[in-house]
């Protein structure tokens, strides 16, 4: 289907995208997998194996029947739009290395599609759910470590895998967290005295020391514990409170950043809060509409206001 060469390139590719671009392990698999999918469609519909020569040959009606068959087959505008961003960034990579000519490939345009906003818990909505975690586990230093879990993702912001990578070195939690987040990028997140203090009362119920290469917290039979019990936990405690199939640990870093923001914070702290690279992303995440941007734009630009009343 790929010939040697074409998939060491692929290989020396990816590569990059982990050593350079600090790219997750899942996401280079799904980089693969889009890459390797369009490469297949191509042998089939060219009838020819596909070598480092025939992808540089490849044509816009080449894309549009990779395309069509995509969406022919089922995918949805947003996954088919992932793979082509993929595919894109490959050729890209790939033309400047063997020194073709891409635009057939990157001139394709992405099918268009509703981004879909992600939706905060309410402020009482988030307690509960924190109250109702601590309710569900049998053993009572589990309970503990669930509760301090959820309170990590709520009173800091964190993504469930970096509030699971924390290991015994981060321990006792100080008053900021040094996290590394995606594509390695650092960011110092403020802890505050509730997630501090819940952490502790785990740690002193665990039956684990808190080695300082161990991950701080533990499945029940000592290993790391992994982000399917927490988000098992929340869908028992969802059903319990009523909440939708939404209330998920991501939502409550959703949560954290809304109700900061409806409590006076500004995007751009937000943003360095979340580890965004983008303020658009937090835009997102926070479900801010724009009425509040225009607030939040209004005092923080000294000509703002008398820009926007001028005729």
């Amino acid at each position: 289907m790929v010939s040697a060469a074409l998939s060491e390139a692929l290989g020396e590719w990816l590569e990059q995208q982990r050593s350079l671009n600090g790219a997750a392990q899942n996401t280079l698999s799904a980089y693969q997998t889009d890459v390797l999918g369009f490469l297949g469609f191509m042998t089939q519909h060219k009838g020819a194996a596909q070598g480092l020569g025939p992808v540089s040959r490849i044509t816009v009606s080449d894309m549009r029947s990779w395309m069509a068959h995509e969406r022919a087959r089922g995918v949805a505008a947003r996954s088919l739009a992932r793979s082509l961003s993929a595919v894109k960034s490959f050729y890209r990579w790939l033309a400047e290395r063997e020194g073709f000519e891409p635009t057939a490939v990157l001139t394709t345009r992405s099918p268009k599609f509703q981004k879909k906003l992600p939706r905060p818990l309410a402020v009482d909505a988030a307690r509960a759910m924190i109250d109702t975690v601590e309710v569900q586990a049998r053993a009572p230093w589990i309970a503990l470590r669930d509760v301090a879990v959820v309170t990590l993702l709520y009173g800091c912001g964190l993504r469930i895998s970096e509030a699971l990578g924390l290991t015994g070195a981060d321990v006792p939690l100080p008053d900021t967290l040094r996290i590394r987040g995606k594509g390695g990028k650092e960011r110092l997140v403020p802890v505050i005295p509730a997630a501090r203090s819940a952490v502790s009362a785990y740690l002193r119920a665990c039956p684990y020391p808190a080695e300082p290469e161990a991950p701080v917290f533990r499945g029940a039979r000592g290993g790391p514990l992994y982000p399917r019990a927490i988000q098992s936990v929340m869908a028992q405690a969802r059903m319990q409170l009523g909440l939708p199939a939404t209330a998920t640990p991501h939502a409550l870093r959703h949560s954290f950043a809304t109700h900061l923001l409806n409590a006076g914070g500004d995007l751009r702290s937000i943003q360095e809060l979340l580890g965004h690279a983008s303020l658009s992303t937090t835009q997102a995440y926070t479900a801010v509409d724009t009425a509040r941007l225009m607030e939040v734009y209004d005092k923080a630009h000294p000509k703002a206001a008398g820009a926007r009343s001028d005729p």
